[in-house]
This record gives structure tokens, C-alpha cells and sequence, in this order.
């Protein structure tokens, strides 16, 4: 089943957690970007002159790293090969976009770019983005993103788990990965829940038993 959708609803955010800035060139995002280099804690969305700064918070963070935790779980059941690339910095200056996503993963074309300096749109786009909203962002960046090409966004908020595919350039919410078909969408968050009071690690290890499981039984 698949239902397009276009604009998501998006809720305002604390002020305290972001910064939006507009009329910005693509030669000042640049050399703002190029100014501050890499050590920083913030991350941004750029989209045709808007640009916005984020502060992520914690509750923003833990699902994200659990989630990324997940992913390789699967990988390493499947014995396959991704590239995990955290908030890679996904940018193309003839689009005016630029976008980091809290996390993304070469998945079916990981061995095109296995040990490459990844530059856009020489290169494909990651096969799986993954955004933790525990608060919402002032872009739409499913724009920005479909603009990119990126095939696959997870996106965790208030304790569930979505899944959307591009489908003739725009999102649509599915009810299966196309990265892994097998993976019960239902349950990750379940997981992420029991972490609160199981721990982390833990919370992993059960997950990857029910993903054994599964696996298993196919």
C-alpha cells in the first residue's frame, strides 16, 4: 500500500533549539559552512535560500543512534556490505540544496561507493536517510531530499516509525522498506521504548534475536 504525499505537516519549534536565517546565497551558506568547518555540534538544512541551524537535543538523539544500531544489526545478519555515513553532508549547488541528515546508509549501492569521497551528483545519493523529529524543523525537507534523489526516508516521531519510498518524485508513505522488505516497521519502535528501562545495548541484542528470528523462519 502506498499513500503520496507532498508537504508533510510540520508543527513549530521551540526557539531555543534552531535558527533560521533566509535570503541567503549559495556562495554565503559556502563560506559560513566553510568558516565554522566541521567541529561543530549544529547541523543544518539548506533549501533555496533558507538556510536553518539546529541544535540537536537529546531526546532527538537516542532514537537516532538506536535506530543506526538497528540498521547494522541487519547488516551484519544478512552478511552484506553498507556504509554508514552519519550526518554526511548531501549538497548540490546547481539545485540550491544541501541538506544533513541525522543519519544515512549506502545499502544496494554501497559498492559504488565504497572508499570514495562522495560529491553529488557524481555519485549516488544514500540508498536509506533516517530523521529523528522529536522536534520539527521549519523546511520541508522531504523537498529537499526528493530533490536529491535520496530513495528512502525513516522518520521517528512521537514513538513511531514511518517509512517513505520516491515515487515519481515525491514521497510516499509505505508500509515495507525497499532496503529490507523483511523488517517488521511495526516494532522498531517498541525496541527504542525498552531501551528506557532494559538499556541500550540490550535493547539491540533483542532486536537482532528478532531479527534472527524472521530471518529465520523465511
Amino acid at each position: 500500500m502506498v499513500t503520496t504525499i507532498s508537504n508533510p505537516v510540520e508543527q513549530q519549534v521551540p526557539a531555543e533549539t534552531k535558527v533560521v536565517l533566509r535570503s541567503v546565497s549559495w556562495q554565503t551558506y559556502k563560506a559560513l559552512m566553510a568558516d565554522v568547518g566541521d567541529d561543530r555540534a549544529w547541523r543544518i538544512a539548506y533549501n533555496e535560500g533558507v538556510l536553518e541551524i539546529r541544535m540537536p537535543l537529546q531526546e532527538h538523539e537516542v532514537p537516532k543512534r538506536l535506530i543506526e544500531c538497528f540498521v547494522t544489526s541487519i547488516a551484519d545478519e544478512l552478511e552484506i556490505e553498507i556504509m554508514s555515513l552519519g550526518s554526511l553532508m548531501l549538497e548540490r549547488e546547481d539545485l540550491t540544496r544541501a541538506i544533513e541528515p541525522d543519519s544515512c546508509f549506502y545499502i544496494q549501492n554501497e559498492l559504488l561507493v565504497r572508499s570514495k569521497n562522495i560529491q553529488l551528483p557524481n555519485d549516488p545519493p544514500p540508498d536509506l536517510a533516517i530523521e529523528s523529529d522529536y522536534t520539527s524543523s521549519s523546511l520541508n525537507k522531504f523537498i529537499i531530499y526528493a530533490a536529491l534523489g535520496v530513495p528512502e526516508l525513516w522518520r521517528y516521531r512521537h514513538q513511531n516509525l514511518t517509512v517513505y519510498q520516491l515515487i515519481e518524485g515525491q514521497y510516499g508513505e509505505v508500509d515495507r522498506s525497499l532496503a529490507f522488505p523483511f523488517l517488521p516497521i511495526a516494532e522498531v519502535p517498541s525496541f527504542i521504548e525498552q531501551s528506557r528501562t532494559i538499556g541500550q545495548r540490550t535493547a539491540v541484542r533483542l532486536f537482532r534475536q528478532r531479527i534472527r528470528e524472521i530471518l529465520g523462519n523465511s
